[in-house]
């Protein structure tokens, strides 16, 4: 069994991942990124192809390198698989693809040991910054009742409407992602969108208004909307359970596109077809699961997850585990933090605890 020692270890080559790893070399701390993906920025392009930003070009910087384009460009998801890519060169960021951690343990002497395969890799530190390709989807059980005859996938399988067979589709949760998606399919078949209406946000992405708007938004989702302030803790619950509001396409959008909009929720399957709270039953061909995605942290064998299923971190340090760390969690600290407009402050507080705390330690046993 190889295995290699590295003072630490990073998990995860996405943006979050990728930011850390700036500020800890910076710092002159040794350090490996490690990622399943073929290629740095995989994570973004494995959404589906029309998918933009909602924050224009000026405000999605990580630390020490500018996002290119022009300042108020809402970039596509394989511009921004190219900035991370590059970002990683330009720094020469220690990165090893097409390398999954199976198990993370801790060792009994302190420190971790990180299961690859065959191989381990022993660290003083741990940071996950696995981000959305660290989740697992969320579909209900019932689904597995409905007709096979009907097409089924999850938001995060969905590339583009040539995938999926013609017929009437169902798209089931009504945030961004379903939204958008209904909206794209509703060109060239009929579509019914079910779920709870989020809300929006209150000006289109691009528009005069949202060009003045932005840069006061991007002060409140850094600076005030963060789990300091009790306006900050009560979003905190609601966005990790319910999802953020709606950036890009409208009531209005879906309407004029000829989208059926429900808000009763999918509850079951009826006759093979799936069934609405109201008691009504869609027929349809094709049924596109928007209903998110939770955290899948059962590899890292450590007692770290609370009861809603998130670790217990403050900031990205586990409250539970000295030495490990996340970064990349949706309001890790505020609003930003899982975006690009604000992981690169979390990036940073995580590599100057990680600095300081091992600075600590080797005082201890010197």
């Amino acid at each position: 069994m190889a295995t290699q020692h590295i003072e630490t270890l990073i998990i995860g080559a996405g943006q979050a991942g990728l930011a850390t790893g700036y500020e800890l070399q910076r710092r002159g701390r040794e350090l490996l990124i490690v990622d399943g993906v073929e290629r740095v920025g995989d994570s973004w392009r494995r959404h589906w192809d029309s998918l933009r930003l909602f924050t224009p070009g000026k405000y999605n910087s990580l630390p020490g390198h500018p996002f290119p384009g022009g300042s108020w460009q809402f970039s596509g998801k394989d511009e921004i698989a190219a900035y991370l890519e590059t970002y990683a060169v330009v720094h020469d960021l220690p990165v090893r693809l097409r390398t999954r951690v199976d198990r993370l343990e801790r060792q009994t002497e302190g420190g971790f040991t990180a299961h690859l395969g065959a191989e381990t890799i022993t660290c003083e530190n741990v940071v996950v910054a696995t981000g959305g390709n660290g989740c697992v989807p969320r579909v209900p059980e019932f689904a597995g009742h409905l007709d096979p005859n009907v097409e089924q996938l999850h938001s995060s399988q969905y590339r583009r409407p040539d995938q999926l067979p013609a017929g009437p589709t169902l798209v089931v949760g009504a945030a961004n992602s379903g939204c958008e998606i209904a909206h794209e399919l509703a060109a060239d078949r009929p579509v019914t969108l079910s779920g709870r209406d989020p809300g929006h946000e209150p000006f289109r992405p691009g528009s005069r208004a949202d060009r003045a708007f932005v840069p006061a938004f991007v002060f409140l989702a850094r600076h005030v909307l963060t789990r300091r302030t009790p306006l900050g803790r009560r979003m905190m619950r609601r966005f990790r359970t319910h999802g953020i509001p709606v950036g890009r396409v409208r009531a209005k959008d879906l309407a004029d596109r000829g989208v059926t909009r429900s808000e009763a929720r999918v509850v079951g399957v009826r006759d093979g077809r799936p069934m609405l709270a109201d008691g009504t039953v869609v027929d349809v061909a094709v049924v596109v699961w928007c209903t998110g995605s939770a955290p899948d942290l059962g590899w890292i064998d450590l007692p770290v997850v609370g009861d809603d299923g998130w670790p217990r971190e403050y900031r990205g340090v586990a409250e539970d585990v000295s030495g490990l760390y996340f970064c990349g969690l949706l309001f890790q600290y505020a609003v930003a933090s899982s975006v690009l407009p604000g992981v690169g402050r979390d990036a940073a507080y995580v590599a100057r605890h990680i600095t300081e705390h091992t600075a600590a330690r080797a005082a201890i046993t010197a």
